[in-house]
């Protein structure tokens, strides 16, 4: 049987700027702040909102899993 094929790494995720040994409240602390602020404020976009933050945590997690210091 054939391996599920892997998802392409997050193109947003490097514009973050972090290490892969940042904590996970790091991440959505930085994926938080790159949206605009009325972005933020619109509740409409709430759950794009979530789902964002999830693909960042998700792309974090595949950093630190390939990274050699783990």
């Amino acid at each position: 049987m054939p391996a599920a094929p892997t998802a392409p790494p997050d193109p947003f995720y490097p514009l973050l700027g972090l290490s892969p040994d940042a904590a996970a409240f790091t991440v959505l602390r930085a994926a938080a702040r790159a949206f605009h602020p009325t972005i933020r404020k619109d509740s409409g976009l709430r759950l794009a909102r979530r789902r964002f933050y999830r693909q960042m945590l998700a792309a974090h997690a595949a950093a630190v899993s390939t990274f050699p210091g783990t």
